[in-house]
């Protein structure tokens, strides 16, 4: 029997250091990400600054899209830690429905048209007609992300395309840029929690947390998403929605 409540102990022991280490880690992460976030909000801000400082003499409409843009930057990365907060309690607050692709692509777009016109960036949205089930709210942020992160790595003049794909197993949301691009090493970890790579280091706008964050909500979801680029060429994220997917079991993923 001694030995018997002695494996008991030792077993429970076990369970709780490795809680505990888990906790650990994860406030070690949230404290890493809370401190990158802050500098990465503090440019937007700065800027803001600037443009009021350097903005006597100057047209108000350039001054006032100008602000808009950093206003809209800071918004995100508001929005951003707001559903980082809010990721782990997700089967609290969604609700699935037929949601329209292209309904939801255009909202997204039109959040983001001041940095399309500033950066002269063309769009071309193709994916009428398609409907998949998700939540809307959440499908909404997952395709934000990715549009963001497009929209921070293309360059003016560049051009973003978003089309719909029917196949026989799964629909499809592709979007691709003819940005910079991302090294072929890096690809299998962008969706790592806390992960830039070479081109968010050396743009020095990046936390990480975008499409750490996109992909895990789409897999609550039951979606998924992947990634193909190449340097200087294209970067294209495509979500899935794969057409037979048991919703009630998505939270336990």
């Amino acid at each position: 029997e001694q030995r018997i409540y002695a494996e008991l102990l030792q077993k429970l022991y076990e369970q709780q250091n490795n809680r505990l280490e888990k906790l650990y880690e994860e406030k070690k992460d949230n404290l890493e990400y809370i401190t990158s976030w802050v500098h990465e909000i503090k440019t937007p801000i700065a800027a803001s600054h600037l443009i009021i400082e350097n903005g006597v003499g100057k047209p108000a409409e350039d001054v006032l899209a100008s602000l808009k843009e950093e206003l809209s930057k800071i918004e995100v990365q508001v929005e951003q830690v707001l559903y980082n907060s809010r990721a782990d309690e997700f089967a609290k607050d969604y609700m699935i429905s037929e949601v329209g692709l292209e309904e939801v692509v255009k909202a997204v777009v039109k959040k983001h048209a001041n940095t399309f016109i500033c950066k002269k960036i063309g769009v071309d949205i193709l994916c009428a007609d398609i409907e998949i089930i998700s939540d809307r709210k959440w499908l909404f942020y997952i395709i934000d992300q990715i549009l963001a992160n497009s929209l921070k790595y293309t360059k003016a003049d560049g051009r973003i395309t978003i089309r719909g794909i029917l196949k026989d197993n799964e629909k499809q949301l592709v979007i691709e840029d003819n940005g910079i691009g991302i090294r072929q090493e890096d690809i299998a970890r962008v969706f790592d929690r806390g992960f830039t790579g070479q081109t968010g280091r050396q743009n020095q706008k990046a936390t990480g947390m975008g499409l750490y964050l996109a992909r895990k909500l789409a897999r609550k979801l039951g979606h998924d998403i992947s990634m193909q680029s190449a340097c200087d060429e294209y970067t294209r994220v495509t979500i899935h929605f794969p057409r037979l997917i048991d919703y009630f079991n998505v939270t336990k993923m």
